[in-house]
């Protein structure tokens, strides 16, 4: 069964989109600065108005009240947004996500950890972690390693194919072609005129 589907997508920058992401499936968007990648990203999340429609499991993004469609579909933007003073008050349910701060090198001591001491990295990490722990069917992420070294990078890169493997699909913003095809399914190239796919051997 197809995950998502775009049809006909268009947001204020960029071409019309076109395309289907399975379960299990990582499809990486591509392409300079400026072409509407993020705008795609909040336009599928329903952040943004846009034209034409996104489908999930065949239901229209229309169909869907926004606070579960968001939280089916969820948006992660490469500076996570904080609403409180704490990084715990972001975890209603810990219980979930001891696994994944472990595999940060965090532990479950880092939600007394007041935000405002908190780098740009373990935002950045703690973000994607609050995002996996809503078990969303979609996540959508840009360029969720952009303030991360080497090391961290590739932890994202595993924990992100750990829930692939559970049948979670992504759409993702890599600026990196190294990165893009090590955790692509399908790579998508974006022009200010066109898309072209391209499937990773």
């Amino acid at each position: 069964m197809q995950n998502l589907e775009l049809r006909a997508l268009k947001t204020a920058v960029g071409p019309d989109l076109s395309c289907s992401i399975a379960a299990g499936e990582c499809l990486v968007l591509r392409g300079p600065s400026g072409v509407g990648k993020s705008l795609l990203l909040r336009a599928i999340a329903d952040l943004d108005r846009h034209e034409g429609d996104v489908l999930l499991d065949g239901v229209s993004q229309d169909a869907v009240a926004a606070p579960l469609w968001r939280r089916k579909v969820l948006y992660v933007a490469t500076e996570p947004g904080w609403w409180s003073d704490y990084v715990g008050d972001h975890f209603p349910d810990c219980g979930g996500i001891t696994g994944d701060l472990e595999k940060f090198g965090f532990t479950l001591k880092c939600l007394e950890w007041r935000v405002d001491r908190l780098s740009s990295g373990e935002r950045q990490r703690l973000g994607l972690i609050r995002a996996l722990s809503l078990r969303p069917e979609v996540l959508l992420l840009d360029e969720p390693t952009a303030t991360l070294d080497s090391v961290n990078a590739e932890f994202v890169e595993d924990v992100v194919a750990s829930h692939r493997r559970e049948g979670m699909a992504v759409l993702w913003v890599s600026h990196d072609e190294n990165q893009a095809r090590r955790v692509a399914t399908h790579i998508l190239r974006l022009s200010a005129t066109e898309a072209v796919a391209e499937v990773v051997s």
